[in-house]
C-alpha cells in the first residue's frame, strides 16, 4: 500500500488536472464532475453541527482523525458547491494538522483558476468551508 500523499503532492496532481482546462467553462464542468463523483453523507450526518455556516447553499462537513491524519467527508445540495467541497476533500483528506494549518489554500485555488471565476457569494462560501476545515484541524486532538 502506498503512503498517503501530502497536501503539496495532492495539490500538484490537482494543478496538473486543471492545467489541461483552457477556460472557465472547462474548469466549471470539471468541478461539477468532481461534485457528481463525491459520495453522499449518511442522512444522520447532515445536522446543524456539521452544517457550514456562511454558505448560500446547504453544505455539511464531517471531520475526524485517523492516525494523526484528517478524515474529511462533505456534501452540498448545489452542484458547483459539491464540486468545490469535493476538491477540498481531495486536498485535505489524509493531511496532518500542521499541513492543513500551513497550506495556503486561497493562493492555490487562485493559481488553478477556481477563485477568480466564482461569484462573491460562492467565494464567501468557499472561505467558510476552508475556515471550518482549519478550525476543525485546530480543535481536534492531534493524536
Amino acid at each position: 500500500m502506498s503512503a498517503p500523499m501530502s497536501i503539496a503532492e495532492t495539490a500538484a496532481d490537482i494543478r496538473e488536472d486543471f492545467s489541461w482546462l483552457d477556460d472557465w467553462e472547462a474548469r466549471y464542468a470539471h468541478i461539477i464532475d468532481l461534485g457528481k463523483a463525491n459520495p453522499p453523507l449518511e442522512p444522520h450526518e447532515r445536522t446543524e453541527e456539521t452544517r457550514v455556516r456562511g454558505c448560500a447553499s446547504q453544505v455539511w462537513l464531517v471531520t475526524g482523525w485517523e492516525d494523526g491524519k484528517m478524515v474529511l467527508r462533505a456534501e452540498s445540495d448545489a452542484m458547483i458547491v459539491s464540486g468545490l467541497i469535493a476538491l477540498l476533500v481531495q486536498l485535505y483528506s489524509g493531511a496532518s494538522r500542521n499541513e492543513i494549518l500551513s497550506f495556503d489554500a486561497k493562493a492555490f485555488l487562485d493559481e488553478i483558476g477556481v477563485s477568480g471565476a466564482l461569484t462573491a457569494q460562492r467565494s464567501n462560501g468557499l472561505a467558510s468551508m476552508l475556515s471550518r476545515i482549519q478550525d476543525d484541524a485546530k480543535a481536534l486532538p492531534a493524536s
